[in-house]
């Protein structure tokens, strides 16, 4: 610890999470979707969030691309930036949810050591890994923004699922294999945090 951490400490508000939690009818909770490039898991994050939305809950979303247009913008795809991006992701996710947000995510982040830090910062009924279990060969058919091609055409380095890893989830909360429809993926998920008494609605 340099000279400078010393002198910072955690000050307690009289505004707490839990009466933020009372004042919106909620608890505060993350849904950290994770898979490959192209599963689908910024399409389905935007379905949740407007599903919630439509039934007052109050929610922010943090997609992979728009973060990185601003918070993550230094960074670059080497492991050590991948990691530092998920690192930030997951501090700014935590401070939403002590506001009392149902934090919604959308990142590859393919490394489990780099989720399992993220999980750690919450207590066990705040986190939920949503695997999107997209098989590679369906993520690459569609490709919507061509990554896949240029991966393969080697003008993407480093690229998630063709010459850099991706750790699956051992025990996801939730797992889909990007088959399902929509709606129905949605329905089961807002199953899930209802069962898990984030809200009820």
């Amino acid at each position: 610890m340099n000279d400078i951490d010393t002198n910072i400490v955690w000050h307690e508000h009289p505004v707490t999470r839990q009466s933020r939690e009372k004042s919106n009818g909620h608890k505060g909770a993350v849904l950290w979707f994770t898979g490959l490039s192209g599963s689908g898991k910024s399409t389905l994050a935007g379905a949740v969030e407007q599903t919630l939305a439509a039934k007052n809950i109050k929610t922010y979303l943090l997609d992979g691309d728009n973060v990185r247009h601003g918070l993550c913008g230094d960074l670059g795809f080497s492991d050590a930036d991948r990691q530092e991006n998920i690192r930030r992701i997951g501090e700014v996710a935590k401070l939403m949810v002590d506001a009392g947000l149902v934090v919604i995510t959308a990142f590859i982040s393919p490394y489990r050591e780099d989720r399992q830090k993220v999980r750690d910062l919450f207590q066990p009924a705040q986190f939920f890994e949503l695997y999107v279990a997209t098989p590679v060969e369906i993520c690459e058919q569609r490709d919507p923004k061509g990554l896949y091609r240029q991966a393969r055409e080697g003008k993407i380095k480093q690229f998630t699922g063709i010459d850099s890893p991706y750790e699956a989830p051992l025990k996801p909360e939730f797992s889909t294999d990007g088959r399902q429809t929509i709606p129905y993926t949605v329905e089961q998920i807002i199953d899930l945090l209802n069962t898990k008494g984030i809200f009820t609605v």
